[in-house]
């Protein structure tokens, strides 16, 4: 039987960090053979050159599509959505896949599955069906969604979702959260061998921070994130490691932020480009508590039996484990609910029964024999199923 070509396309390092354990199962399997495109913020010098993590992962690059992240307005933003259409055209042209692989919800990753739907290569797609009602990657996801042929969601609630966007259920398959097969198969670093590979001494308590813009408002980011670390600084006892922003419009004005606060608080705050999963993960399960609007507080950090602080609207939408805390973006609200999480008996003994929704694992596994088993027609034509019948 001919092989397939799978080709996996990233745009950013967390999500990377997710595909990995897939990648590592296509590649392995001889029925696949496997192609990975890097695009959007692995190829930026100012996001940290991530694509290099891939190589070091032991992965070939089939083909870099640079779309030219220097310029974060709206405008920039536009432009280089174009680029990604071009480039990806380019690039399945010449590796010709069989089947592309997308998660998400980003704007270079919605090029990439426009440019194969006009080439007629059958789209799966990861994590559709999720709301995010502050970030227009909700659009982008749905209309991604619209474009593909199989799907891969996280949970029931996201099954229903896209099915009622008139997707045919034997195409729709709940196989969990893709992000939990590294914390159940990664082997994390004790305390120590962290604080080591971070250079950075943790505290009595510690946050892990993670906040990007919220791209449905206009001119935000710099208040809201002023915000949180007003709150910070009402903290005792508290060092803070920071992560910063992905690709979005006015991400650069948070990352300046993060610089700055950390420069004049060296002794217990600290910042990165891109930690990689090993570190993310491994300081995610020593942290008292994940705080901003980043998905990995809301999908990750239950299964630790650790609190989110959830800032905001950006993830407004998501299905949320009891251990997720939302507050408004003011300096009172983010301060109350930092202390719950770390201080609230109650809450925590909360925190310490949860059971992630997003399940426990081995989705990996579960997409790679559904794609073993799933035979795509010659026709990428689909009906529109209808609910009512």
């Amino acid at each position: 039987m001919k092989k397939r070509k799978i080709c996996i396309v990233t745009g950013s390092r967390a999500e990377y960090g997710l595909l990995k354990p897939l990648m590592v199962k296509i590649k392995e399997d001889n029925n696949f053979i496997l192609q990975t495109v890097v695009t959007g913020t692995h190829l930026s010098k100012d996001f940290g050159l991530t694509y290099k993590e891939i190589t070091n992962d032991g992965f070939e690059l089939d083909y870099k599509v640079d779309i030219d992240l220097t310029d974060d307005t709206p405008v920039g933003i536009s432009r280089s959505m174009g680029l990604a259409m071009i480039g990806f055209g380019k690039a399945y042209e010449q590796l010709k896949p069989d089947m592309v692989v997308v998660l998400g919800d980003r704007f270079e990753i919605f090029s990439a599955v426009a440019s194969a739907h006009v080439t007629r290569i059958p789209v799966v797609h990861l994590h559709g069906g999720e709301v995010t009602e502050g970030a227009f990657d909700d659009a982008f996801r749905h209309s991604i969604t619209k474009m593909s042929y199989l799907h891969f969601v996280s949970t029931e609630e996201c099954r229903k979702r896209v099915i009622q966007l008139g997707e045919t259920p034997d195409r729709v398959f709940n196989v969990g959260a893709i992000g939990l097969d590294n914390i159940k198969d990664m082997k994390l670093l004790s305390r120590d061998e962290l604080e080591k590979a971070l250079k950075f001494k943790f505290n009595k308590c510690n946050l892990l921070v993670t906040y990007h813009p919220v791209t449905l408002e206009n001119d935000t980011s710099q208040e809201q994130f002023q915000e949180i670390l007003n709150a910070i600084d009402q903290l005792e006892d508290t060092n803070v490691v920071f992560t910063k922003t992905n690709a979005d419009t006015n991400g650069r004005i948070i990352n300046k932020m993060i610089d700055e606060y950390v420069e004049k608080e060296r002794s217990k705050a600290i910042a990165f480009t891109s930690m990689g999963q090993l570190k993310y993960l491994s300081t995610m399960q020593f942290v008292d508590a994940v705080v901003g609007n980043s998905s990995s507080g809301i999908i990750e950090a239950p299964s630790f039996k650790i609190a989110t602080v959830n800032i905001g609207d950006r993830q407004k939408g998501r299905i949320k484990a009891t251990s997720v805390i939302d507050c408004e973006p003011t300096k009172d609200a983010i301060y109350n609910a930092i202390h719950k999480a770390m201080q609230h008996k109650g809450f925590r003994d909360t925190v310490d029964k949860i059971i992630n929704p997003y399940g426990g694992g081995d989705t990996s596994n579960k997409i790679k024999n559904i794609l073993n088993n799933f035979q795509v027609g010659q026709s990428l034509k689909k009906s529109f199923y209808d609910l009512r019948g």
